[in-house]
């Protein structure tokens, strides 16, 4: 999985961070701001925020207009397990590379059926935590 994880973190840019919070206080609010620190591209997904950290956040996934969609590689959720297959669905119908399920975002069902669409998929793991480790 390690080298799955550099070569995810290492190839792929651009990260639609699924519950992405506007607190500070909030997980997805500090991972998401790790991962612009380290050059990433962040697109917001939350239907209760308008934006955050100056960029429009958008209801879902499926609601993103194609010229921000299409570049969209990785989808991290932040999400409860119940939620996670919808998200799952719009990722795959999005052209999505890899599903990445925080800490706590995990469902069995949902991951294998990105898988069998294709897309590489990481559960239980922080994305930032996981930066940090193969990237200082």
């Amino acid at each position: 999985m390690d080298m799955t994880i550099e070569h995810i973190l290492g190839s792929f840019r651009h990260i639609a961070v699924v519950g992405l919070s506007s607190k500070p206080e909030r997980p997805s609010y500090s991972v998401a701001g790790y991962m612009m620190r380290k050059g990433y591209s962040i697109y917001p997904v939350n239907p209760g925020v308008r934006e955050v950290f100056g960029l429009p956040s958008h209801p879902s996934l499926s609601s993103m207009p194609p010229e921000i969609s299409d570049r969209i590689e990785i989808v991290t959720i932040f999400r409860t397990p119940v939620e996670v297959p919808a998200i799952v669905d719009e990722a795959i119908a999005r052209g999505a590379k890899v599903v990445w399920m925080q800490p706590g975002a995990a469902h069995e069902a949902a991951a294998s059926k990105a898988r069998e669409a294709g897309l590489a998929v990481i559960e239980d793991l922080c994305i930032a935590v996981e930066h940090q480790r193969h990237f200082g």
